[in-house]
């Protein structure tokens, strides 16, 4: 297991902030850049006692192999990789559970996307297969804008054998087919509830498929035949959240 990891963008890097500050052993600002975002993040630093030193922009898009760090830069120390363990003691302690299943999601702007949209919610946490799908890159933490430190990621061995236990706990679980009979808005997504969403270009795995309870599609009126699975990911949360508040 990685003992360091890098983060960048201002929001990812104020939400470690936030959240972890003891996580955070270094940090480093473009030299040059002097605005109001930026100085809240070095008076957070400060208050911490984190080292932060002024590099040019060549070196931060160097050590975040990215042109996208918006002039900040940490080095981490590498959080916790949670496992079924810990998604199960999550579940047994908590009333309503609410998870979202992501199935072989490989790309990290996509990830990021959907932590983003589980955060906004209220998903109790992320489910993902530990080989074949992207886990907590950088790049990931950037796009999820602070989301990644907050939404507990479980990166599981056997996802049917984990989906199974779910279900033994008392989860539903809807997984999201554009083939699927049923709509998505006359769907029950109230209680105990998991949401499975494919792959980019090849949805549900055949074994995820049949290891849900139901599978239900977003409806379509245009020519397009997809969507991008995080719009997808967050039309389906988000009518679950607007029954589970009805």
């Amino acid at each position: 297991m990685k003992k360091q990891d890098i983060t960048f963008g201002i929001h990812a890097v104020e939400a470690v902030l936030k959240h972890s500050p003891e996580r955070v052993i270094e940090m480093w600002v473009q030299a040059g850049r002097d605005d109001q975002r930026l100085a809240s993040l070095l008076q957070m630093a400060a208050e911490y006692g984190i080292s932060v030193q002024k590099a040019a922009r060549k070196v931060l898009d160097d050590k975040s192999d990215s042109g996208q760090h918006q002039g900040v830069l940490a080095r981490v120390k590498a959080v916790k990789q949670l496992n079924d363990n810990d998604l199960f003691s999550l579940v047994e302690k908590t009333e309503m559970p609410f998870f979202l299943i992501l199935d072989g999601v490989t790309d990290p702007h996509n990830l990021g996307a959907c932590l983003r949209n589980a955060d906004a919610a209220g998903v109790h946490g992320v489910i993902v297969p530990r080989d074949n799908s992207v886990g907590l890159t950088p790049t990931v933490s950037k796009v999820a804008c602070g989301a990644a430190e907050v939404v507990p990621l479980f990166q599981v061995t056997n996802l049917a054998r984990t989906m199974k236990s779910l279900q033994e706990k008392g989860v539903w679980i809807v997984g999201a087919a554009g083939e699927a009979d049923s709509d998505l808005y006359k769907t029950d997504l109230k209680g105990p509830l998991a949401i499975a969403m494919g792959a980019e270009d090849k949805g549900l795995r055949r074994l995820t498929r049949e290891s849900c309870d139901s599978i239900a599609s977003i409806p379509m009126a245009g020519s397009v035949s997809s969507l991008n699975v995080s719009v997808a990911t967050g039309i389906c949360l988000f009518e679950a959240v607007r029954q589970r508040l009805g």
